[in-house]
C-alpha cells in the first residue's frame, strides 16, 4: 500500500517518530478510557467515542479535502473497512474497555500485545500470508511475557500449594483482555485490505484526498462501530449510561480525552505511520504502550508496579518485534 504522506518525505525518521508518538498517545487514551469506563460503563464510553470521533473526523476531512466524508471509495473499500470497524471497534474495543474495568488499563494494554500474533494468524488464515519462523517464535515470547506479568505462586499456606501457579487477575478480566487483543489484530489486517482498495480508487492529482486516507479510513471504521454499538445498546436497553455521562463531569472530560487521543488522532496517526516507514518498525514502536503506561498508572491510580510486571511487559513487546523481522 502506498499513501502519499502529507509531510516532507525528506524528514529523517518521520514514520518512527509518529509511531513512537502514537504509543504515547495510546497511553493517555488508555488512562482516560479506564476512568470513563469505571464511571459510566464500557458501552456508554464506546458509543460516545464513536459519535464524537465521527464529528471530529468529518470536520477534518471537510477542511482538508472539501467534503465531510470519504470520497473516491467503492464497495470493496467500505466492505473491508466496515468489517475492520466491526471487528476492531465493536468487538475489540468492547472487550478492551471491559478489561479496563476488571483489571485496569495497565494489564489491559499488556494484553494488546496479542494483536501482533492475532494479525499474523488472521493474515495466514484469511489472506494466505506466509508465517515465518520468527513470527512463531514471537508468539511464544509474547505469550511468555504476558504470563510472567499475570502469573504468580500461591504462598498462602505451608503445603505444596506454594509450588502452584495461579492467575493474579480475575479470569473474566483475562478473557476480555485476550479477546480485545484478538479483535484489534484481526481488525488491523482487515483495515490494511480496505486502505489498499481505497488508495487504488483515488485518481491521479487528488493529493489532498490521498494524504487523508488514514483519517477517511478511520471515518468509515467509526461509522460501522457507531451503528453496531448503538444497535447493541438498543438491544440491551442501556441508554441510561449516556444519561449518566451528561451528568458526570469526570466522565465527560475523560470520554472526550479518550476520543481525541484514540479513534480521532491515535488510530489515524497509526495508519499514517505505516505510510512513512516499514510496517514492522511502526507496529513495534506502537506496541510500547504497555511499557509506557506502567509509571502513569502507578502515579495516577496508585497501582503497584512490580519488577516482574516490567520484565513481562518488555518481553511481550520484544516478542511483538519478532513478527516484523
Amino acid at each position: 500500500m502506498s499513501v502519499t504522506p502529507p509531510f516532507d518525505e525528506r524528514m529523517p525518521f518521520t514514520g518512527e517518530l509518529i509511531a513512537l508518538g502514537v504509543a504515547m498517545i495510546w497511553t493517555v487514551t488508555a488512562l482516560f478510557a479506564e476512568v470513563a469506563s469505571k464511571h459510566i460503563g464500557s458501552m456508554g464510553v464506546n458509543v460516545s467515542r464513536m459519535i464524537l470521533s465521527l464529528i471530529f473526523l468529518s470536520v477534518t476531512l471537510w477542511f482538508s479535502t472539501g467534503t465531510p466524508y470519504p470520497s473516491h471509495t467503492d464497495g470493496d473499500t467500505w466492505l473491508w473497512l466496515g468489517l475492520s470497524g466491526l471487528v476492531g471497534y465493536t468487538f475489540g474495543d468492547y472487550f478492551l474497555f471491559k478489561s479496563y474495568i476488571l483489571v485496569g488499563s495497565k494489564f489491559g494494554q499488556l494484553f494488546m500485545t496479542l494483536s501482533a500474533p492475532s494479525a499474523a494468524l488472521a493474515g495466514w488464515l484469511l489472506l494466505g500470508q506466509r508465517m515465518s519462523l520468527f513470527a512463531l517464535l514471537g508468539m511464544v515470547i509474547t505469550l511468555t511475557g504476558i504470563s510472567i506479568s499475570i502469573l504468580g505462586r500461591d504462598a498462602n499456606d505451608d503445603t505444596h500449594s506454594h509450588h502452584r501457579l495461579h492467575f493474579q487477575l480475575p479470569a473474566h478480566g483475562i478473557l476480555c483482555g485476550v479477546l480485545a487483543g484478538i479483535g484489534q489484530g484481526v481488525g488491523l489486517v482487515l483495515s490494511g485490505k480496505g486502505m489498499e482498495s481505497y488508495v487504488a480508487n483515488i485518481p491521479e492529482g487528488e493529493e489532498a484526498v490521498r494524504s487523508m486516507v488514514p483519517f477517511a479510513s478511520t471515518f468509515i471504521r467509526a461509522v460501522f462501530g457507531a451503528v453496531s454499538f448503538l444497535t447493541l445498546m438498543a438491544i440491551r436497553k442501556d441508554f441510561g449510561s449516556l444519561k449518566r455521562l451528561l451528568h458526570d463531569r469526570t466522565a465527560i472530560i475523560s470520554t472526550l480525552g479518550a476520543t481525541i487521543t484514540g479513534p480521532f488522532i491515535g488510530v489515524s496517526l497509526s495508519l499514517m505511520a505505516v505510510s512513512y516507514t516499514a510496517a514492522g518498525i511502526a507496529q513495534t514502536l506502537m506496541a510500547l504502550t504497555p511499557v509506557f503506561i506502567l509509571l502513569p498508572s502507578s502515579l495516577i491510580f496508585g497501582q503497584k508496579v512490580t519488577l516482574k510486571e516490567v520484565i513481562g511487559a518488555v518481553i511481550a513487546v520484544g516478542g511483538v518485534a519478532l513478527f516484523f523481522i
